[in-house]
């Protein structure tokens, strides 16, 4: 992996922005938004929840599709309480220290 394939996630940030944005119910990451924040942590909980029982019990792609999953939702959540994956990797750092 290198720096490119993280920037992938900022670029990913930048379509839930605009989904969130445009509204409406033509995509999956607008639905979410308009269901609300209850909703959309709901659906983090379900993906870590798919995810943790995944790496014990599934073959490796199962989990790699899990922890895309769950990084989706998350970068929506994050979205939805106004803060982004700078945020998250500045506390990372952080703690780092």
């Amino acid at each position: 992996m290198n720096a490119s394939d993280l920037g992938f996630l900022l670029q990913l940030e930048q379509v839930i922005a605009a989904r969130r944005a445009e509204g409406g119910d033509k995509s999956y990451t607008a639905r979410l938004f308009s269901a609300g924040p209850a909703r959309i942590a709901q659906k983090v909980g379900e993906e870590g929840v798919e995810l943790a029982l995944a790496s014990v019990t599934a073959e490796r792609d199962k989990v790699v599709s899990e922890a895309a999953d769950l990084l989706y939702h998350l970068l929506v959540l994050l979205q939805a309480r106004e803060t982004g994956l700078a945020e998250v990797v500045a506390e990372l750092e952080r703690r780092h220290k």
